[in-house]
């Protein structure tokens, strides 16, 4: 008789790979290189929501944390998306990547083509971290664990698949297949030393859970906006 042993806390967190945002039925085809032009521009408008809102949620991290060697190694998130001067940064690099779909400056800015359902889901994001416990607002990050292979089967996709788009747009992709990595770790380790009781740990699964429901969330609302 084989003995199973109970699953670690590390290993219930990863498990959250089966309901990471790469297995919707729109982010498949996207990669199976089965989404029109209309559709991609559609999805860079509105996940452009979501990207300028990642230093808010990151800020609101920052103001609930009391503890300044998690600020110093936190703050780092922020300066990777609004970068350390103009022209600089991941929403910089997003633009790049409208650009590069046939998407002006203006029209993703100005967020005309971003879904009801998109921002709702991303303004429920933003609050959970203002409102939740700082603890629980650093394992709804841990989405990020996932993330360095879906970056790397992102940009082979739009290579093969858009050949229509410029590859300088991918600039944003590249950057997170190093910086994913560098955030997850650090992430990891903070929700690992402060979530020792069951309790916690509990709510540290519950926001990494909610923030899959967030990114799912965004995808059905783009899936239907855009439907061909």
């Amino acid at each position: 008789m084989t003995i199973t042993e109970a699953p670690t806390f590390v290993d219930e967190l990863r498990a959250h790979s089966r309901r990471y945002h790469d297995q919707h039925p729109f982010h498949v085809r996207m990669n199976a290189g089965r989404l029109s032009r209309r559709q991609i521009q559609g999805w860079v408008a509105n996940r452009y929501y979501y990207q300028e809102n990642i230093p808010r949620k990151d800020a609101a991290i920052l103001a609930n944390c009391p503890d300044p060697a998690v600020r110093r190694r936190w703050i780092r998130r922020i300066l990777d998306h609004d970068g350390e001067a103009e022209g600089q940064g991941g929403i910089e690099a997003w633009f790049r990547l409208g650009e590069a779909v046939g998407l002006t400056r203006e029209e993703v800015r100005d967020e005309r083509h971003v879904a009801p359902g998109v921002r709702f889901a991303v303004d429920a994001y933003v609050t959970f971290a203002r409102t939740k416990p700082w603890v629980d607002a650093v394992a709804s990050s841990l989405t990020e664990l996932f993330a360095p292979d879906l970056m790397a089967e992102r940009i082979a996709a739009f290579e093969s698949h858009y050949p229509w788009i410029d590859q300088a747009g991918l600039a944003y992709f590249r950057a997170r297949l190093f910086q994913a990595p560098r955030d997850a770790e650090h992430a990891l380790e903070v929700v690992t030393e402060h979530c020792r009781s069951r309790e916690s740990q509990d709510a540290a699964l519950a926001a990494l859970s909610f923030k899959c429901d967030v990114l799912w969330s965004m995808l059905d609302a783009i899936d239907r906006a855009y439907a061909d």
